[in-house]
């Protein structure tokens, strides 16, 4: 994690820009992050974004995988890839949870994941979850 080494922060930044730059890249719908540092040990940011179809949502985790392992040397764990409903990707600093709409209002994780006030920050270009 960040914490444990003062400077981590610059590298966990450019890995979740990254993730945030390969979503887009790959048209997801309503990309959220809600930041974690601080608050939960599991990660210093959560990046919660939606495909169209579980073919969107397969092309944007292996895809998504492929540039952490090649751009920043990170083998990330991939969970739920055969089904595409919703896949998880742990790169450690930074977890993705990529979702197919109904599933993602399913289990409605920026509400469960909110902290206080504090609203999920939107990225660039996306448009927040109700």
């Amino acid at each position: 994690m960040a914490d444990d080494i003062p400077d981590a922060a610059p590298a966990v930044e450019d890995l979740h820009r990254s993730v945030l730059q390969s979503l887009d890249d790959d048209q997801a719908v309503e990309v959220v992050t809600i930041p974690l540092a601080g608050k939960s040990s599991i990660a210093d940011h959560m990046v919660i974004a939606s495909g169209r179809s579980t073919r969107q949502v397969a092309s944007m985790a292996t895809k998504l995988a492929d540039k952490l392992k090649r751009d920043h040397g990170k083998i990330v764990r991939v969970e739920g890839l055969p089904t595409a409903d919703w896949v998880l990707i742990d790169a450690d600093d930074v977890i993705v949870h990529l979702f197919r709409p109904e599933v993602r209002t399913f289990y409605n994780l920026e509400r469960m994941w909110a902290f206080g006030d504090e609203a999920p920050r939107q990225a660039a270009g996306g448009t927040a979850a109700p």
